[in-house]
């Protein structure tokens, strides 16, 4: 059924429903949930949360309500549920939402996530769609989680490397958006999740029918990511992104294979990728450094070439 207030439907790959309540408000819809990346509930908690809330930020918005989604193993110590609650809900509070219940099923494999509601003014919608020839595009936090994420299941990641990791997907993607409301500027906005940063640029280029240039020297990686892709412990989530539109994308000879990996990895409560106006980089940027996480300019928007994509 057609409906004129369905401002943002399935059909983008976007990464939100966004629906026109009146001429001031839209609201914005997402869920999402998984199982857990790490073995602390609690930070599992705040990951999984903070990931959720990261699709109402993606779309320009902020979030309002949010609901539990979990799964939990009968034979586990209720505790371990308390816990990862606990950290969802100190996440949700931190970025200025209610958490009003939720759903619990009984299951083998615990998985957690929320499901959100958010709020934007109708003209102010950032979708995944809308990129323009002559922006640059900015990236918000560093990449390779998937590869770290590997190497911790495995036992191989030190305290330094694990914490790193920590802190990039408990961040908020909050400092982000707020970056972008102080700057302006902003044509099109996704968020860096299971389609890693080329499968998510991808969307942005093709839906946006331009070519997106990145600088592969410029992607900010986390710390270890590299050693531990050199090593060969990268998920099958980015043989499987490869595979699915490697096809698509033009790669310079001298980019090393393990970048190639890193850039095809996929994240857990990753940043935003962000086209921006040239003009408006600069404040963007100054806005970005109340964020604790890393963040470059990584690219630009050209004339829609013979590949949507290409990296440098």
């Amino acid at each position: 059924m057609n409906d004129e207030n369905l401002l943002v439907g399935f059909e983008t790959s976007d990464d939100a429903a966004v629906y026109k309540i009146n001429d001031n408000i839209a609201l914005i819809q997402t869920l999402d949930f998984f199982t857990p990346v790490v073995d602390d509930p609690y930070t599992f908690g705040q990951i999984a949360a903070a990931n959720s809330l990261s699709d109402i930020y993606a779309m320009g918005g902020d979030p309002k309500l949010a609901m539990n989604i979990v799964c939990f193993p009968d034979c586990l110590d209720p505790k371990v549920l308390g816990e990862i609650l606990r950290g969802g809900s100190d996440k949700v509070i931190e970025a200025g939402a209610v958490l009003v219940g939720g759903h619990t099923v009984s299951d083998d494999e615990p998985k957690y996530g929320l499901s959100v509601s958010g709020f934007v003014h109708p003209n102010r919608v950032l979708t995944n769609s809308s990129a323009q020839v002559g922006d640059m595009l900015v990236l918000t936090k560093p990449i390779g989680l998937g590869v770290i994420n590997t190497a911790i299941k495995a036992s191989l990641a030190e305290k330094e490397v694990y914490d790193e990791a920590v802190k990039v997907m408990t961040t908020l993607n909050k400092f982000g958006k707020d970056a972008i409301d102080v700057s302006g500027g902003v044509s099109s906005l996704t968020d860096i999740t299971g389609f890693g940063l080329l499968g998510h640029a991808l969307e942005m280029a093709e839906g946006s029918s331009v070519t997106i240039r990145l600088k592969s020297e410029q992607v900010p990686i986390i710390k270890g990511a590299v050693e531990f892709a050199n090593m060969g412990l990268v998920p099958a989530g980015a043989y499987s992104n490869k595979n699915h539109v490697g096809n698509k994308i033009k790669f310079d000879e001298e980019i090393p294979q393990s970048s190639i990996d890193l850039f095809f990895d996929p994240q857990t409560s990753g940043g935003l990728l962000i086209s921006i106006k040239k003009e408006n980089v600069s404040l963007l940027l100054n806005e970005l450094e109340k964020s604790p996480t890393k963040y470059a300019i990584i690219g630009e928007v050209v004339e829609k070439g013979e590949f949507p994509l290409i990296v440098e």
